[in-house]
């Protein structure tokens, strides 16, 4: 039975009182300290070299190495031209699990497609480190279709622990085609690392398209992580409410639009996931929303408690929260109010955690370091 919307509002307030009490600790009583690094223009994701370095990515469409020891920056040339419009633009970076050895880079972006029309692409390119430019770009992935409109790209990436290349398409505010299986929108898609479809997947034989897909029925995907078991754990953002945490299983429809624990911004309803239990529901829900972006299992031992933790960004939320995993259950332990917008968190080569602030909406777009504080 549908919850009122009092009761909904009144579930709402309790849970947001609660969280601001006990799960958003004063900064005198967090376990690190943030400290200030660098500021770009809008930046989207970050990633880090062999060397310490980092790559970050700015939504305009520029790719920076930043030294974060010399606080030295180097801008990379020959990167593909991105749709810079809405929440479109130049989005996640990537290493191949071999970089060292071959160089291979792997960005996702908004392609301009005919009519005003635009989609995700993945391309790789292998960077030269010595010319600060990108050499032999390959686009390897395209969403399928491009369509009007500058939201719900999603373009987040990951390798697993097998080598291949996991990408979250969102539905690019388009509804129905999460449920469509002639579109790779609203779903997650498994490929090797040069594009081609691996054995496996679980809708082989169904089209060029339906090869490539692992999982449907997802929104706006804008964080994906394997955990130390190699479970695939990705959060997306609900419509108005159900901010979703989701175990990824091959071949799993996640309900969306059909069920979804939000509703419509226009205050239409949406049936909760458990009325139609066919469709996989979330493991952990928000509401009120985080807006999650960004996200790492943390594997440091730099922060007592924290190890083997999901770490995510909030937009709205202004947060960093912490979600602790026990199998396939997970729950929020702690939320640590920001102050700003966090688009992205990584973890650096000696388990010190990093932050991007989203650099819209009045952010000023920096990079944040989180210093563990001695006990």
């Amino acid at each position: 039975m549908r919850r009122s919307p009092l009761t909904l509002l009144a579930s709402a307030l309790l849970l947001a009182s609660a969280a601001a009490s006990a799960q958003a600790p004063a900064a005198a009583d967090r376990p690190f300290d943030t400290v200030e690094m660098a500021r770009f223009d809008e930046p989207w994701a970050m990633t880090f070299l062999p060397d310490g370095r980092l790559l970050v990515t700015e939504k305009a469409g520029r790719l920076w190495v930043q030294d974060v020891a010399s606080g030295k920056r180097t801008r990379i040339a020959h990167v593909p031209e991105v749709v810079h419009a809405g929440q479109g633009g130049f989005g996640d970076v990537v290493l191949h699990p071999q970089f060292a050895q071959n160089g291979w880079v792997y960005l996702s972006y908004a392609e301009a497609g005919e009519g005003n029309t635009s989609g995700a692409a993945v391309a790789r390119a292998r960077l030269d480190l010595e010319a600060n430019e990108l050499d032999d770009l390959q686009v390897i992935w395209r969403q399928v279709p491009k369509v009007a409109g500058n939201g719900h790209y999603g373009h987040r990436l990951a390798f697993g622990s097998d080598g291949l290349l996991w990408i979250t398409s969102s539905e690019r505010q388009k509804f129905d085609p999460a449920q469509d299986m002639d579109s790779n929108l609203g779903k997650i898609v498994r490929l090797r690392d040069d594009g081609s479809v691996p054995e496996g997947n679980p809708f082989a034989g169904q089209g060029k398209v339906s090869e490539q897909v692992w999982s449907l029925g997802h929104r706006n995907m804008l964080g994906i992580a394997f955990d130390a078991d190699g479970r695939l754990w990705v959060h997306e953002m609900g419509p108005k409410g159900g901010d979703e945490l989701n175990l990824i299983e091959k071949g799993a429809n996640y309900g969306y639009p059909i069920v979804s624990n939000g509703d419509h911004y226009d205050g239409k309803p949406i049936p909760d996931h458990d009325t139609q239990p066919q469709y996989r529901a979330p493991v952990v829900t928000w509401t009120p929303v985080i807006s999650p972006a960004g996200f790492v299992i943390y594997s440091g031992d730099r922060y007592p408690g924290w190890k083997g933790s999901g770490l995510i960004g909030g937009l709205s939320s202004q947060s960093l929260v912490r979600v602790a995993f026990d199998g396939d259950r997970a729950r929020e332990a702690e939320r640590f109010d920001m102050g700003t917008r966090i688009r992205e968190v990584e973890q650096g080569p000696d388990g010190t955690v990093w932050l991007l602030e989203d650099g819209g909406k009045g952010a000023q777009g920096r990079l944040y370091r989180l210093d563990p504080r001695k006990r």
